[in-house]
This record gives C-alpha cells, sequence and structure tokens, in this order.
C-alpha cells in the first residue's frame, strides 16, 4: 500500500511552486499579464498560483511548463 503525504508537504509543495513560478517569470521579465497570455490561463489566476493560494492540476503545471519552456521539475524543486 502506498502511504499518502503528510497535508504539510502538499503545502509545501505548493509554496515551492509558487516560488519557483514567480522566479521563472521575474528571469524571464515577464508580467502576470504576459505569463497569462503565453500559457492561457487568467492572471489572477498566475497570482493565485504565486501566493499559494491556489491548488493546481497537472493540466494547469502542463501549461504553466510549456508557457516557461521548463521541465515540470523546475517548478517543482
Amino acid at each position: 500500500m502506498v502511504a499518502m503525504p503528510e497535508p504539510s508537504a502538499l503545502l509545501s509543495l505548493r509554496h515551492r511552486l509558487a516560488q519557483n513560478l514567480r522566479r521563472l517569470r521575474l528571469e524571464r521579465q515577464w508580467s502576470q499579464e504576459d505569463l497569462a497570455e503565453r500559457s492561457g490561463l487568467h492572471h489572477n489566476q498566475i497570482s493565485m498560483i504565486e501566493r499559494a493560494r491556489s491548488s493546481v492540476g497537472i493540466d494547469i503545471v502542463e501549461k504553466l511548463m510549456t508557457a516557461l519552456g521548463v521541465r515540470a521539475s523546475d517548478l517543482l524543486d
């Protein structure tokens, strides 16, 4: 049987995604609106993700990594 991650581990992953997303976006000198346009997401959604206020599914991670030209691990490590 596979053990489920602790809730605190999930929160930590959400914060890592938030920090990495913001860092990668700023490295490119993109606004949240720029990333939203490139990823097909709404700029409010980008803001919520960067503030770790939104849970995101794998489809959103895929849109973000494609827009940024990075691997999923770059967003989640």
